[in-house]
């Protein structure tokens, strides 16, 4: 969305009318789910998609057609056959799109895309929201939900998932999640460039100081050397975070996991073998780590792909957490992973 935001700001400080089309709502077999969107000006598409085919085809046509208006609305699309409005798909789900007009140097719309920007570069959750008859647009901090009333009676959203409430469509602004790295050897290297293309801020954390380098690692948003028994000092642990354990040797393997394990984590992850993991798993016993915590480390950590190269295991990890990622999303409101300890 920060693309968008800034699109946004860009074309209307060219004196640009726009209409940000949305799905606000997606049932069945469709090209693309709720909160798809796309942004388009008088000439066509210029960001974004909502599927591609007959739905966006029509989509941008009927922008063009608003933008000259100067006006919005709410649409539905039946992708079946023999509905009032044929548009040659028979996908067999329902799609309804908001063209929302934003017009040239609307100050309103530049205020809040500036915001949007600093809240999404402050890494500041909150939701982006777009009211269906096309009125003003609002933008709303993490934790100002229970305050909707004094914006518009009614019930609000919960969880971080795109949705319709009170005549609104809430989008939530993406915060990128932290994943913190255990160890910069040649997995963590090919793991932080993958990572960060996909929506992750990686932390890199290693007892040697080769192998936290600006050079070895140019997209870590920060790099730490310190002994792993330091954790606590070095890194504040949120049930937001995800732990990615692969250091130079059991014993630190170990160190990092009894730490993480009694505190608040998103997701743990452990490379190594099977003996391994069953070794170390011996000594979180020892050490009093009850056996619901020690369940929730995932290891061997990623994917089933059978990877053999850095590379290939980089990818594996990757695909485990833009899955526990798409599932935390999906239940709502996140899970709090601590370990008690008495």
């Amino acid at each position: 969305m920060r693309e968008l935001f800034a699109k946004i700001l860009y074309e209307t400080e060219k004196e640009n009318d726009l209409v940000l089309v949305t799905l606000t709502d997606s049932t069945g077999s469709a090209p693309r789910k709720t909160g798809s969107w796309m942004l388009v000006g008088e000439n066509g598409r210029i960001l974004g998609t909502i599927g591609g085919g007959a739905v966006e085809m029509r989509s941008v046509e009927m922008a063009a057609e608003l933008i000259k208006e100067k006006r919005s609305d709410l649409h539905p699309f039946f992708l079946h056959t023999n509905n009032r409005e044929d548009i040659g798909m028979i996908c067999g789900g329902d799609v309804t799109a908001l063209f929302t007009f934003i017009g040239a140097g609307d100050p309103l719309w530049q205020e809040l895309c500036a915001k949007a920007l600093d809240q999404l570069a402050a890494q500041q959750g909150g939701w982006f929201v777009q009211p269906l008859d096309g009125s003003a647009p609002a933008l709303l901090t993490r934790g100002m939900e229970p305050l909707c009333g004094e914006v518009s009676s009614g019930a609000c959203p919960a969880g971080d998932l795109p949705k319709t409430a009170d005549g609104r469509f809430w989008m939530p602004l993406p915060v990128a999640q932290r994943v913190i790295i255990f160890g910069g050897g040649h997995i963590a290297a090919a793991l932080v460039p993958l990572l960060t293309t996909v929506g992750f801020r990686c932390w890199v954390y290693d007892n040697r100081a080769e192998y936290t380098t600006p050079d070895r690692f140019p997209q870590a948003e920060k790099l730490i050397t310190a002994d792993y028994q330091e954790l606590g000092e070095k890194v504040r642990m949120t049930d937001e975070d995800y732990a990615v354990v692969m250091t130079n040797g059991h014993s630190f393997d170990l160190e990092v996991q009894d730490r993480i394990l009694h505190g608040p984590f998103a997701y743990i992850g452990v490379i190594g073998s099977r003996r391994k993991t069953a070794a170390v798993n011996a000594k979180l016993r020892e050490r009093g780590i009850p056996e619901k915590a020690i369940a929730k480390i995932h290891t061997p950590i990623g994917t089933a792909i059978k990877a053999v190269t850095p590379e290939e295991i980089a990818v594996s990890i990757a695909g485990e957490l833009i899955l526990t990622r798409a599932e935390r999303r999906e239940s709502g409101i996140p899970e709090h992973h601590s370990c008690p300890m008495h």
